[in-house]
């Protein structure tokens, strides 16, 4: 069957977007080495600039909104500078921060990076991971119900970096609250939580943290072996989709008896941060407007691969996706 990609992103742009999840600060410290320290045997980073970009759950809303669809994110930030410097951010790309609270009992994430020649040296964390305490939870959970109630978005996307804002019960409760007003939802999973995600519409791990949260022995990858773990994940979670990640080996999809493994294109690699944040946002748009897990998992390997050409968390290029996937897919 032929798709007509041009009215699936037009469709796209039409659509309205919940982002549910871990925002973060990703500053990078761009600069040369030239000695070794006296003080230490490390390098000496001679910064010449630095930038700040949005990560985490913000970079999937990025990349909602670069390709044209309208994006809500719905989390927590601390009140300090950092959360002043996100939301500008935010604001500045077109993400709608209304539902955004701030809690005096938490820090917004900041991930620094250190990078030179296009290497990364080192990372600086400065965030809280442990859950959000039961009044920021009441509270997100009134503002997920609100925003969802009065926007009626056309799907809701999960993102967790086990930094404490999904808890199981703003999981489980949210996926619910979707499920009793008909809105698909999508998660791209972390190990704390894997298995709270029960009755999602599309559940997106990489192989990775599927092995490990299935206690798994690795073995070599074939399209029997991610049925079996599809089945497994269905078990415990009773969920629609499976979409599994396989870094360069591509990407799986399952629902129901509809099962494929789609193989990664030829690219030269600079850096995979980021990369899954795309997936989950093409493969939520693409699947809130097709249905087509086919499609979905075939557009998304497309944008997945192409921000892995970029150095740091970058949004998908929309026009850069709609070129590849016209040469690439054909008919689908």
């Amino acid at each position: 069957m032929s798709i007509d990609l041009d009215k699936l992103f037009s469709d796209i742009s039409k659509m309205k977007v919940a982002v549910i999840g871990d925002v973060m600060l990703d500053t990078y410290w761009w600069g040369n080495v030239e000695r070794i320290s006296p003080e230490a045997p490390v390098p000496v980073v001679f910064v010449g600039r630095r930038e700040q970009r949005i990560g985490g759950a913000g970079n999937v809303a990025l990349n909602v909104q670069a390709l044209g669809a309208s994006v809500a994110l719905l989390t927590i930030l601390g009140d300090d500078e950092d959360g002043s410097q996100l939301r500008q951010l935010l604001l500045k790309k077109n993400i709608d921060t209304r539902f955004i609270l701030e809690s005096k009992k938490r820090i917004t994430t900041n991930k620094i990076r250190i990078i030179s020649r296009n290497q990364q040296m080192m990372r600086l964390d400065s965030e809280i991971i442990s859950d959000i305490d039961e009044n920021d939870e009441e509270k997100l959970q009134n503002q997920i119900e609100k925003f969802i109630s009065s926007e009626k978005p056309d799907v809701v996307i999960l993102e967790d970096y086990n930094k404490g804002i999904l808890t199981k019960n703003i999981i489980t409760n949210t996926i619910s609250f979707c499920n009793n007003n008909n809105i698909p939802t999508t998660v791209d999973p972390k190990k704390k939580n894997f298995f709270s995600y029960q009755n999602v519409s599309l559940f997106k791990p990489n192989l990775n943290e599927v092995v490990a949260s299935l206690n798994l022995i690795p073995e070599e990858i074939s399209l029997d072996l991610l049925s079996d773990i599809h089945l497994q994940l269905k078990e415990k979670l009773d969920h629609s989709i499976s979409l599994i990640t396989l870094s360069e080996k591509g990407i799986f999809y399952q629902e129901e008896d509809s099962k494929n493994m789609i193989p990664s294109h030829r690219r030269n690699i600079a850096d995979v941060s980021g990369a899954g944040d795309t997936v989950i946002a093409v493969a939520s748009l693409v699947y809130a407007a097709t249905k087509d897990i086919k499609l979905v998992a075939a557009v998304a390997n497309i944008a997945g691969g192409i921000v892995c050409e970029e150095v740091g968390t970058i949004p998908i290029n929309k026009e850069k996706l709609v070129e590849e996937c016209k040469k690439l897919l054909g008919d689908v």
